[in-house]
């Protein structure tokens, strides 16, 4: 079976993970930070420990971080987590990044932090976004930091800059199912000295040193990755997890009834050993960002003229961690494509003011376009490991498809 994911790994990964050396941590951290043209970089065991460490270390709290409606729960945990509350805002159908002018009616003077999410690779609107802080900063007369949440895919470019660059800082995750990936962990990137003091300072005091045990748990996440998104096994996992209730937990994203709560080494940091397979990771990072993108043309230019398929755009400086297109049906269609040999999946199949954990802070309001989003969106295959022949049986399936009852929305 196509894998809707597979991560980018190779020989080099697997050495690096079992080589000797000390400091690779801080080595890894120095190369983040040039590889995407930052003065620092802090690394974390999760993304969103790393998002939990930056709003304590900003002494933020009792506050509202505004975010969109339609991101992984991962980052409205840590805003909850960390004794603030989210304010979802509805996202647009174009590039389903948030509405911008959404942001701007949503923020008040309880707002001081805004987390831009560059959802699958696309760029948020970066220019306007800077209208909508500083018009905002000078009405309530406090500052409203800017987090970049680049975790979805290494870091778009808006008007030739990398958007990580464009706000106070910037969010990555390592998770072995991103693009850039050191099987586990995170990232945050700033060019702000100040916030590097603080970010740094709270980590090292508040986050423990891996041990052993930590360290053993890294390589086994690295050895059963192989396997795992091999073609061969994949097919027989993932009939597994949908028909066999003992393995339901190996299944992406939150279920209903799910509670806030991080894993429980979110206090632990990075390993040597996943900082290693990192600066590997780092030096492919061209080419895997080139292959997303030679992806996504290669899907636009042959579904286009497909009725049934709403095609996302192709934006410039987009890096396209994910290639979702909208279809009425989309459990019918990821049936067939089960039957195919072919896994579509949905990557967000939530909405997050609807999920129960995040009820109380729905404020009344509706998100129609996330909405919508999580209930018919499917995800095509662009990650780097995709093969031409792959590539091509994928648009083939989708090309076969009797659109008639699957139209498009």
């Amino acid at each position: 079976m196509i894998p809707r994911y597979k991560p980018y790994l190779g020989l080099e990964e697997l050495r690096a993970a079992f080589s000797r050396g000390q400091h690779a941590v801080e080595a890894f951290e120095e190369a983040f930070a040039r590889s995407f043209e930052a003065r620092y970089a802090v690394a974390f065991r999760y993304g969103r420990s790393g998002l939990w460490a930056l709003l304590r270390a900003l002494s933020i709290k009792g506050a509202e971080v505004i975010l969109p409606a339609y991101t992984c729960t991962t980052v409205s945990n840590a805003i909850v987590l960390s004794h603030n509350a989210p304010h979802f805002v509805d996202i647009t159908l174009h590039d389903y990044n948030m509405d911008l002018e959404q942001v701007e009616v949503a923020i008040s003077e309880r707002t001081r932090a805004i987390i831009a999410t560059h959802v699958f690779g696309y760029p948020l609107d970066i220019d306007r976004l800077r209208e909508v802080v500083r018009a905002a900063e000078a009405r309530w007369g406090q500052k409203i930091w800017v987090v970049h949440d680049c975790a979805h895919a290494p870091s778009p470019r808006w008007q030739g800059g990398l958007v990580n660059n464009a706000g106070d800082a910037a969010l990555f995750s390592l998770h072995v199912s991103k693009s850039l990936s050191s099987v586990a962990g995170g990232m945050i990137t700033t060019n702000d000295t100040e916030v590097y003091r603080k970010l740094r300072s709270f980590r090292d005091e508040c986050v423990g040193q891996p041990g052993m045990v930590d360290q053993i748990r890294a390589l086994w996440r690295l050895l059963k990755a192989y396997p795992r998104y091999n073609e061969q096994v994949y097919g027989c996992v993932d009939w597994l997890k949908e028909h066999v209730r003992l393995l339901e937990r190996l299944k992406a994203g939150p279920r209903p009834g799910e509670p806030i709560a991080f894993p429980s080494d979110y206090l632990v940091q990075l390993t040597e050993t996943e900082a290693r397979i990192g600066l590997v990771q780092l030096r492919r990072c061209p080419e895997i960002i080139a292959r997303q993108r030679q992806n996504a043309r290669y899907y636009h230019e042959h579904l286009h003229d497909i009725c049934g398929v709403q095609l996302p755009p192709l934006v410039e400086g987009a890096t396209y961690s994910h290639f979702v297109v909208r279809v009425r049906d989309r459990k019918a269609l990821l049936a067939e494509a089960r039957r195919s040999g072919i896994h579509l999946g949905p990557w967000l199949d939530y909405c997050l003011p609807t999920l129960t954990a995040y009820g109380d802070y729905a404020r009344g309001e509706e998100f129609p376009n996330a909405e919508l989003c999580s209930s018919h969106t499917i995800s095509l295959p662009t990650y780097a490991a995709l093969a031409e022949d792959q590539r091509a049986e994928v648009v083939a399936f989708m090309s076969s498809i009797d659109w008639a009852g699957l139209s498009s929305l």
